[in-house]
């Protein structure tokens, strides 16, 4: 796998400050994508151990919130098996450290079994998560005082209740249309 960039302090997307990963690849192709570089599954840099031990050090200091894991395309198959490793990590060694992952393809459609980019990992990584921002970005939908996605299709999906439910459950963010001004 490899990744564009690593954000840290990032309070842009996600909830509180977080250290935000960008991985590479992706083959939506969303027209108007904000880092169609990042289609490209060789962009930027190798994702090593050593980027790993980062991000955990990282995430590890008292001011942050959690992780966030964008791209490119986190739900890519070829990118799965380091992210589940990566959220082994982090549900193992800072439990309390959210997990945010935005995708542009959809949680109960793309995600679930029999779906499109569902692997051997995919369950495992959407038990790590907290928030699922899922579906494709809409140039013609696009948006932009909308929280945390850019456009209106998109959903911002509370994953614990999901889970728990067995159908989607949207977050309380999903309803808001301006900048969340929360604690």
């Amino acid at each position: 796998m490899h990744y564009g960039q690593i954000f840290i302090c990032d309070c842009a997307n996600g909830i509180g400050n977080r250290v935000s990963l960008f991985v590479s690849g992706c083959t939506n192709h969303c027209p108007g994508c904000f880092q169609p570089e990042t289609w490209d599954f060789s962009y930027g840099k190798e994702y090593t151990q050593e980027t790993e031990q980062f991000l955990i050090e990282e995430l590890a200091k008292p001011y942050y919130h959690g992780i966030t894991i964008l791209g490119g395309e986190p739900f890519e198959p070829s990118n799965q098996e380091e992210i589940v490793k990566l959220l082994r990590r982090v549900h193992r060694e800072l439990p309390s450290r959210t997990v945010w992952i935005y995708t542009g393809f959809t949680y109960d459609r793309d995600l679930l079994p029999g779906g499109c980019r569902y692997t051997a990992v995919t369950d495992e990584i959407l038990e790590y998560t907290d928030i699922l921002v899922d579906g494709r970005f809409e140039q013609e939908r696009r948006n932009l005082m909308l929280d945390f996605r850019g456009s209106e299709n998109q959903r911002i999906i509370d994953m614990k209740k999901s889970r728990a439910e067995g159908c989607v459950v949207l977050s309380d963010l999903q309803d808001h249309g301006d900048r969340f001004r929360g604690p």
